[in-house]
């Protein structure tokens, strides 16, 4: 027989025997593999719950929430209460809004890129200044599949915990802190399937309203889904919202969701409300040479428009169904016979992560960048004839006026190219910049004011190294940019091959701020721009693919 023990979160049974207890139900898990995977890791259950562990008796191995002393001794127990103070969460580069108590981006910030408003530069510019070099100062094992997307916050526990989604390889990855590794969660649903692997990362974390264990809504080979965690048995389920074939990453502006889909004439945007409801999919215009062109696929000959009127639209017929031969590149080329129909044809893979700004959704590609905001037609804007734009230089830059800038190059000289507009205006460069927002770096010295200007040179032995910024620290209180970044010393004369795979000698981690502050270096590194730094239990961290562990650094008390 067991007793039956209820609290305001969970059910636990005690057997009347043993005088164990067994977690029976939780608020928002599924079903509790107790037996097969809790025993092994109660400590870290206790925490995520907040139940009580033994300290100084052994009549069970741990108590449900609440209880402060053991039934059986009286013995006083090891509670693990939730923190006075929740941390806040991480989600990487992402367009979903964050909530007050957890730093959120300002409104004129571009969201999706490498930014945050966390207050990082406070603790990491009271170490020694360079030339000092730093090391890191806590480490923990790389997660075993290592390329991946991470994310911290508590989920509706107790605790804070750490995930790493191996979006190529369809693996979930939780960090146990007290058992000090990673386990492997398992889909509940052997269906389910997260990888997603046709454009760049990014996915759009749940926060007002959310479930227990709800984590975010996640591109994947299913199409959008909800995903949703039981750390207790270490597994996962997946709720399908959109059902399609996905173009790109998710994004999100004015509390609606965008996200590109290969459909049956092409691709299209599809966009809902945040909780998938009021759905619609659009048509994308192209702005070809003056025109506005809308990319369908015609049911009817005659429907075809005059593509020599004035404005009237051009259609691309001939656009394969979807599984067709895309050609290398991943794309959907059209076959219409009037100039430029080529170029119109919306790629339906190699996306990058979109960008919220301005009350519009961007995402670029090596071909062009598709342009939405929320009550108006989806546009497409290719690239002109020759130009090729340098997405592997960091993302795109901001200028004093508040417009966005992309860098590229037109097989002469490198240039910045107004994103939005068909008729962009175009700013000549004399060398490549590295970065995004505001952060830039023209070789080894910033940019501190519009990206296009000349470099601030403060010290010239740093003429002949590389930076990379990782990650923009947006604070209200400074008027200069801030951030994490890469020194590359003794780098290849060109940006590309640094960031290409060439092996760089020595790498320098580096905090740029009001001091600069070397926090640590790395040798023979290659793809500098796989590293990604992220926060979680008050520290910052820094991760690279081919690195065995993650370094990272304290931070003081987040608020």
């Amino acid at each position: 027989m067991a007793y039956r023990w209820e609290t305001p979160d969970s059910v636990w049974l005690e057997d009347d025997e043993s005088g164990q207890y067994q977690l029976a139900s939780s608020q928002g898990l599924s079903r509790i593999e107790w037996q097969a995977q809790a025993r092994s890791r109660l400590p870290d259950v206790a925490q995520l719950l907040g139940a009580s562990l033994p300290a100084g008796c052994a009549h069970a191995a741990i108590y449900p929430e609440g209880f402060a002393f053991c039934p059986e001794c009286g013995a006083p127990l090891q509670v693990c209460a939730p923190a006075a103070q929740a941390l806040p969460g991480w989600w990487g580069p992402s367009t979903a809004p964050l909530p007050v108590n957890e730093s959120p981006l300002p409104r004129h910030a571009p969201h999706g890129l490498p930014l945050t408003a966390l207050p990082l530069a406070a603790s990491l510019e009271t170490r020694a200044p360079e030339p000092a070099v730093g090391h890191a100062e806590i480490r923990i094992p790389a997660p075993p599949n290592a390329v991946c997307m991470f994310a911290a916050a508590d989920f509706g526990f107790a605790a804070q915990r750490l995930l790493a989604l191996a979006y190529t390889r369809n693996v979930l990855q939780y960090w146990d802190p007290a058992a000090a590794r990673w386990h492997v969660m398992t889909a509940e649903n052997h269906a389910a399937d997260l990888s997603f692997s046709a454009s760049a990362y990014a996915w759009l974390p749940v926060h007002a309203g959310a479930r227990r264990g709800e984590v975010a809504l996640v591109p994947s080979a299913q199409g959008l889904v909800r995903l949703v965690i039981n750390p207790v048995s270490e597994s996962f389920r997946t709720e399908v919202v959109l059902p399609a074939t996905l173009a790109s990453a998710p994004g999100m502006v004015a509390r609606r969701v965008g996200c590109l889909i290969v459909a049956a004439g092409g691709v299209r945007l599809w966009t809902a409300n945040a909780d998938g409801a009021d759905s619609e999919t659009l048509e994308i215009v192209a702005e070809h040479g003056g025109l506005r062109v809308p990319l369908t696929r015609p049911t009817d000959h005659a429907s075809i428009p005059d593509p020599d009127a004035d404005n009237g639209p051009l259609t691309t017929a001939d656009l394969p169904e979807p599984g067709a031969d895309a050609g290398p590149a991943g794309w959907l080329s059209g076959t219409h016979n009037s100039p430029g129909a080529a170029d119109m044809a919306v790629p339906a893979a190699g996306w990058s992560r979109p960008i919220s700004y301005d009350g519009k959704l961007t995402w670029l590609h090596a071909l062009g960048h598709v342009v939405w905001r929320p009550g108006s037609a989806p546009r497409w804007l290719p690239w002109p004839a020759g130009w090729t734009p340098r997405l592997q230089f960091g993302g795109p830059a901001t200028s004093r006026d508040g417009r966005l800038w992309q860098i590229g190059h037109d097989g002469k000289a490198y240039s910045f190219r107004e994103l939005g507009v068909a008729e962009a205006q175009v700013q000549p460069l004399d060398g490549a910049r590295l970065g995004f927002g505001t952060l830039l770096f023209r070789r080894g010295h910033q940019i501190k004011e519009n990206p296009w200007e000349g470099e601030y040179v403060l010290d010239q032995n740093h003429n002949e190294a590389l930076v990379l910024p990782l990650l923009e620290n947006v604070s209200s209180t400074r008027s200069q940019p801030t951030g994490l970044v890469l020194r590359m010393e003794s780098p290849p004369a060109k940006a590309e091959d640094a960031l290409g795979g060439a092996t760089l000698p020595r790498t320098l981690i580096e905090w740029v701020g009001q001091r600069n502050v070397i926090l640590d270096e790395a040798v023979r590194l290659k793809h500098p721009g796989d590293c990604q730094p992220f926060v979680y239990d008050d520290c910052l961290w820094l991760h690279h693919p081919s690195w065995n562990e993650i370094r990272g650094w304290h931070l003081k008390a987040l608020p």
